[in-house]
Protein backbone atom coordinates (compact mmCIF):
# COMPACT_ATOMS: atom_id res chain seq x y z
CA UNK A 1 0.00 0.00 0.00
CA UNK A 2 1.42 3.21 -0.44
CA UNK A 3 1.87 5.96 1.36
CA UNK A 4 -0.92 7.87 0.03
CA UNK A 5 -3.45 5.11 -0.08
CA UNK A 6 -2.57 4.41 3.47
CA UNK A 7 -3.11 8.11 4.37
CA UNK A 8 -6.88 7.74 2.99
CA UNK A 9 -7.24 5.25 4.64
CA UNK A 10 -6.38 6.39 8.09
CA UNK A 11 -8.00 9.70 7.29
CA UNK A 12 -11.38 6.95 6.36
CA UNK A 13 -11.12 5.44 9.83
CA UNK A 14 -10.45 8.85 11.73
CA UNK A 15 -13.15 10.35 9.83
CA UNK A 16 -15.46 7.28 11.04
CA UNK A 17 -14.95 7.31 14.56
CA UNK A 18 -15.37 10.93 14.54
CA UNK A 19 -18.86 10.48 12.85
CA UNK A 20 -19.49 8.02 15.15
CA UNK A 21 -18.52 9.55 18.25
CA UNK A 22 -21.05 12.35 17.14
CA UNK A 23 -24.20 10.35 16.21
CA UNK A 24 -23.25 7.25 18.82
CA UNK A 25 -23.12 9.65 21.67
CA UNK A 26 -26.41 11.22 21.16
CA UNK A 27 -29.56 10.69 23.54
CA UNK A 28 -31.42 9.44 20.06
CA UNK A 29 -28.36 6.53 19.80
CA UNK A 30 -29.13 5.34 23.00
CA UNK A 31 -32.97 5.50 23.08
CA UNK A 32 -32.76 3.13 19.60
CA UNK A 33 -30.37 0.93 21.78
CA UNK A 34 -33.34 0.87 24.01
CA UNK A 35 -35.99 0.12 21.76
CA UNK A 36 -33.62 -2.51 20.56
CA UNK A 37 -33.57 -4.40 23.60
CA UNK A 38 -36.98 -3.75 24.25
CA UNK A 39 -38.61 -5.13 20.87
CA UNK A 40 -36.07 -8.30 21.34
CA UNK A 41 -37.51 -8.94 25.14
CA UNK A 42 -40.83 -8.40 23.65
CA UNK A 43 -40.58 -10.86 20.78
CA UNK A 44 -39.02 -13.88 23.20
CA UNK A 45 -42.46 -15.46 23.41
CA UNK A 46 -43.14 -15.23 19.85
CA UNK A 47 -39.63 -17.46 19.25
CA UNK A 48 -40.09 -19.36 22.66
CA UNK A 49 -37.09 -17.92 24.00
CA UNK A 50 -35.57 -19.85 21.84
CA UNK A 51 -31.74 -20.20 21.80
CA UNK A 52 -31.53 -18.87 18.46
CA UNK A 53 -33.56 -15.63 19.85
CA UNK A 54 -31.18 -15.17 22.98
CA UNK A 55 -27.79 -15.97 20.29
CA UNK A 56 -28.84 -13.08 17.95
CA UNK A 57 -28.85 -10.65 21.28
CA UNK A 58 -25.55 -11.83 22.04
CA UNK A 59 -23.86 -11.61 18.98
CA UNK A 60 -24.91 -8.05 17.78
CA UNK A 61 -24.13 -6.27 21.33
CA UNK A 62 -21.01 -9.02 21.15
CA UNK A 63 -19.69 -7.41 17.92
CA UNK A 64 -21.11 -3.69 18.54
CA UNK A 65 -19.28 -3.53 21.85
CA UNK A 66 -15.92 -4.95 19.78
CA UNK A 67 -15.89 -2.39 17.34
CA UNK A 68 -17.34 0.55 19.56
CA UNK A 69 -13.56 -0.52 21.79
CA UNK A 70 -11.92 0.89 18.44
CA UNK A 71 -13.69 3.80 17.82
CA UNK A 72 -14.20 5.03 21.61
CA UNK A 73 -9.82 4.34 22.06
CA UNK A 74 -9.21 6.30 18.41
CA UNK A 75 -11.36 9.08 19.65
CA UNK A 76 -9.72 9.31 22.95
CA UNK A 77 -6.61 9.02 21.66
CA UNK A 78 -7.15 12.21 19.21
CA UNK A 79 -8.68 14.05 22.28
CA UNK A 80 -5.72 13.12 24.62
CA UNK A 81 -3.23 14.15 21.74
CA UNK A 82 -4.97 17.38 20.59
CA UNK A 83 -5.16 18.73 24.94
CA UNK A 84 -1.54 17.75 25.04
CA UNK A 85 -0.60 19.77 22.16
CA UNK A 86 -3.07 22.73 23.91
CA UNK A 87 -0.89 22.48 27.19
CA UNK A 88 2.03 21.89 25.58
CA UNK A 89 1.55 25.80 23.63
CA UNK A 90 0.58 27.11 27.20
CA UNK A 91 3.46 25.92 28.65
CA UNK A 92 5.60 27.49 25.96
CA UNK A 93 3.92 30.68 25.60
CA UNK A 94 4.29 31.25 29.78
CA UNK A 95 7.98 32.02 30.77
CA UNK A 96 7.96 31.19 34.44
CA UNK A 97 6.83 27.24 33.73
CA UNK A 98 9.21 24.74 33.48
CA UNK A 99 9.47 23.62 30.10
CA UNK A 100 10.39 19.88 30.66
CA UNK A 101 6.63 19.73 32.10
CA UNK A 102 6.33 19.70 28.00
CA UNK A 103 5.97 16.54 26.45
CA UNK A 104 5.59 14.79 30.03
CA UNK A 105 3.37 12.25 28.23
CA UNK A 106 6.62 10.51 27.21
CA UNK A 107 8.12 10.33 30.68
CA UNK A 108 8.69 6.87 32.07
CA UNK A 109 5.93 6.10 35.29
CA UNK A 110 9.17 6.90 37.23
CA UNK A 111 9.93 10.76 36.45
CA UNK A 112 6.65 11.25 36.04
CA UNK A 113 6.22 9.96 40.53
CA UNK A 114 9.03 12.17 40.73
CA UNK A 115 7.34 15.33 39.49
CA UNK A 116 4.07 14.32 41.20
CA UNK A 117 5.99 13.88 44.25
CA UNK A 118 7.98 17.68 43.78
CA UNK A 119 4.22 19.31 43.40
CA UNK A 120 2.96 17.57 46.34
CA UNK A 121 5.90 19.08 48.69
CA UNK A 122 5.24 22.96 46.34
CA UNK A 123 1.49 22.34 47.84
CA UNK A 124 2.18 21.56 51.36
CA UNK A 125 4.62 24.56 51.50
CA UNK A 126 2.53 26.89 49.83
CA UNK A 127 -0.29 25.67 52.82
CA UNK A 128 2.31 26.24 55.41
CA UNK A 129 2.48 29.36 54.11
CA UNK A 130 -0.95 30.61 53.51
CA UNK A 131 -1.58 29.17 57.20
CA UNK A 132 0.83 31.42 58.03
CA UNK A 133 -0.02 34.50 56.26
CA UNK A 134 -4.14 34.12 57.94
CA UNK A 135 -2.87 34.21 61.50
Amino acid sequence: MSRKEEHAATWSFAELARWAACVLGTPGAFLLACATIVIWGVTGPLFGYSDTWQLIINTGTTIVTFLMVFLVQNTQNRDARALHLKLDELLRSIKSARNRLIDLENCTDEEIEQLEKQFHRLKRREDRHSHKVEQ
